[in-house]
């Protein structure tokens, strides 16, 4: 009975061992992999370690993203991962959610660090765009052709079909370069072949330029169209015709 009961235990020992084992590969097989070729290794590295505990959820420990959940990474680009990072659209807490404008949930550093690991695996580098160099005459054109439809003549913002359109009074040149060659959400890509550099920094001179506007014709009512500017028309034409009409009426006895 006892050398029956050591070889039961001998067993169990064996079959414990093998399932640490197995366990202990599988967890090294879940870590995200190492970051390719870059030019700041110990950043993408750092990148590494965040994605692990923040991102693989949604988009996968290889990247490849999560059905139902978030879209693969790899070869996404540094330029995505930077855009919806630094406007605070990602991390999202639920993946159904239409990814909206906030503060940003992480920190400038966590942030370079996430998107020099995710920019390592190849995609669309961070683009620029200098307002200094655009002509913001030309950059109207542009944006009220190719944007306005949607994000309003003066970059209100406003509502498609299925979407929020936000305002970019608040955004920067970058973000503005990244919007429209990584086309976030429903928004269109708009590569250098569909809107040249020339032309993306005239846009981004007249973005710049639709935070502050010149009203010079008076009173902006908010630079939000011709609707509200035509409602207050009507209703202080209104007022003054009830005031000539009362003027020029009589008392009745």
């Amino acid at each position: 009975m006892r050398r029956r009961a050591r070889r039961a235990a001998f067993a169990l020992a064996v079959v414990c061992a093998g399932l640490a084992a197995w366990s202990a590969a599988a967890g090294g097989q879940q870590q995200p992999p190492a970051p390719r070729a870059t030019t700041d290794a110990p950043l993408a590295q750092r990148g590494r370690d965040l994605y692990a505990g923040t991102c693989a959820t949604c988009h996968g420990e290889n990247l490849r993203g999560v059905p139902g959940r978030g879209p693969a990474l790899l070869r996404g680009g540094a330029a995505a991962a930077d855009f919806y990072l630094s406007t605070g659209r990602m991390p999202i807490a639920d993946p159904t959610d239409e990814p909206s404008r906030a503060e940003p949930q992480m920190s400038k550093a966590d942030i370079a660090a996430l998107v020099a690991y995710v920019g390592s695996f190849g995609g669309l580098p961070v683009p620029t765009a200098n307002p200094a160099r655009g002509d913001v005459a030309r950059g109207k054109e542009t944006f009220t052709e190719s944007c306005g439809g949607c994000h309003q003549v003066m970059a209100r913002g406003g509502i498609v079909t299925g979407a929020f359109v936000p305002a970019l009074g608040d955004v920067t040149a970058r973000q503005v370069a990244e919007a429209a060659r990584v086309g976030p959400y429903l928004m269109p890509v708009f590569d250098s072949e569909r809107l040249p550099q020339r032309d993306l920094d005239d846009v981004a001179a007249y973005v710049a330029y639709t935070a502050h506007p010149d009203d010079r014709g008076g009173w902006g009512i908010g630079n939000i169209g011709p609707v509200p500017e035509g409602m207050v028309t009507w209703l202080l034409a209104a007022v003054v015709l009830l005031g000539i009409v009362r003027a020029l009426g009589e008392r009745a006895p």
